[in-house]
């Protein structure tokens, strides 16, 4: 099928050009401009004839997607949805790998995947088997029924002493939710918090893309507010409860993803005293934490609204897809109930895997194990990018680059991915009608050979120093 000849007048909005490409896509396909399983015009050339970057294309492209109102087929294009009932996500939460290379490479080429951390294997696999081993030796008695309320007690006071090294005030078993990874919790959080058949979710305005996906499976709406070298504005938040009415805020205290930020103090008694005013619910994102806190948690600071987020994806192992809601003083019973509901508890052989590596030990030596990994890789990418302009922490897994002049984050990355390196652009965390910043996400992949993860921050910077002469505009 030929492309559509569609070339919309963008000359009369008002605001970004890619809002503007989104609301002429809307108007065409519900006024019948573009037909249903009309095939859209490739990014590049739509670009070009609007004299528009192909960034720009794509995330108009994008918005039309999430709403339902197109289709990307892999290797074929962009088409006019047809009509029928879109319901769920409209896209996967990771990236996949493409069919011409994979995500992590060896020695054998291919492309090198700087765009979501991965752990380094220090001995995960060989604790995993060995305690399977044992609980297998042991027998499997107790696994023909399903999970109880209390049966995982235990586990969730070992749970409770696991997250000693972060100040979330005073805390028990009696706190804790056990969840399927941190995304399960913060879905589990918000069907806690949700009321009404289109409540709104506050966000910060460039986020980790899972709250925003978490919002559409409980049809609600996300409202952005802007961010700045201190995290979540509080003045902005308290606009965004006066304008929307919004109950409940997802917000990043200690390792703000994409951009690094810890937020201080005097910002976090902010948004605390906006939350308390307005009767807000706060769901407080620290899966991606490094690993000793310095400030305390909104948990710690608002216990009595507070729902922290964590996991132990991103600090020893993501397989066992293993985390926890610390809920508000009071509501452990009824998180815990909730999630009965929702998936009656999780599975007897993960909680036995993680209790064994909680109480024996292991699960420490492994976490510091993970951070002398990270910690080289960071000091390998300092040394290598650290005249840029780069934000980071210690023990986080990612850094973020602000491109100097010449460089376009989107088309910086697409640049990247043809010498074989791929990163995230700001443009994938950024929220609709939110200010994107010129701005980049590498991640210290783990699982990379360090010579390879070095070739991927060389190719980085001679980049850097080479930007397009013939830059769109």
């Amino acid at each position: 099928m030929p492309d559509t000849k569609w070339l919309p007048d963008l000359s009369d909005f008002d605001g970004p050009k890619y809002l503007a490409l989104a609301h002429s896509l809307r108007e065409a396909i519900r006024g019948g401009g573009l037909g249903r399983g009309e095939r859209l015009p490739p990014v590049r050339d739509l670009a070009w004839r609007l004299g528009i970057t192909p960034g720009t294309v794509a995330r108009a492209y994008q918005i039309g997607t999430q709403e339902g109102l197109l289709e990307a087929a892999v290797g074929r294009g962009t088409y006019v949805a047809e009509t029928r009932p879109r319901f769920g996500p409209s896209q996967p939460l990771m990236a996949e790998p493409k069919a011409f290379g994979a995500p992590v490479t060896t020695s054998g080429g291919g492309l090198l995947d700087l765009r979501t951390p991965q752990l380094p294997d220090v001995g995960q696999g060989t604790a995993i088997a060995a305690t399977l081993a044992r609980l297998s030796a042991e027998g499997c008695g107790g696994y023909l029924g399903y999970p109880g309320l209390r049966r995982d007690g235990p586990l969730r006071a070992l749970f409770a002493d696991w997250l000693a090294d972060r100040v979330l005030g005073s805390i028990s078993a009696d706190d804790i939710v056990l969840t399927q990874g941190g995304q399960n919790g913060i879905n589990l959080a918000l069907q806690c918090c949700l009321k009404g058949a289109r409540p709104q979710i506050i966000c910060e305005e460039l986020a980790y893309p899972g709250f925003r996906h978490a919002a559409r499976l409980n049809r609600a709406e996300i409202v952005p507010v802007e961010i700045d070298a201190q995290g979540m504005r509080a003045d902005a938040l308290d606009a965004a409860c006066r304008r929307t009415g919004a109950r409940v805020v997802c917000v990043t205290t200690d390792a703000q993803n994409p951009t690094t930020v810890r937020m201080p103090a005097e910002r976090r008694a902010q948004i605390i005293s906006v939350a308390r005013s307005h009767d807000l619910q706060i769901i407080e994102d620290d899966c991606y934490s490094v690993q000793t806190a310095t400030e305390p948690a909104l948990r710690a600071l608002a216990p009595e609204r507070t729902w922290h987020i964590t996991s132990i994806s991103k600090s020893l192992v993501a397989g066992l897809r293993f985390g926890a809601i610390v809920c508000p003083t009071g509501l452990g019973e009824a998180g815990r109930l909730a999630a009965q509901h929702s998936y009656f508890g999780l599975a007897r052989p993960v909680t036995d895997i993680v209790q064994s590596l909680l109480a024996s030990g292991e699960a420490v030596r492994l976490r510091e194990g993970v951070q002398k990994v990270y910690a080289r890789r960071l000091e390998m990418a300092l040394n290598i990018l650290g005249c840029h302009d780069l934000s980071w922490q210690k023990g986080l897994a990612f850094i973020w680059l602000r491109l100097p002049q010449g460089w376009r984050a989107s088309t910086y990355a697409r640049e990247l991915e043809t010498h074989g390196v791929l990163v995230r652009s700001a443009d994938e965390f950024a929220l609709i009608e939110s200010h994107t910043p010129n701005a980049v996400r590498i991640a210290l992949n783990g699982a990379l050979p360090e010579s390879e993860f070095a070739t991927a921050f060389e190719t980085m910077a001679r980049l850097l120093r080479n930007p397009p002469g013939d830059l769109p505009v």
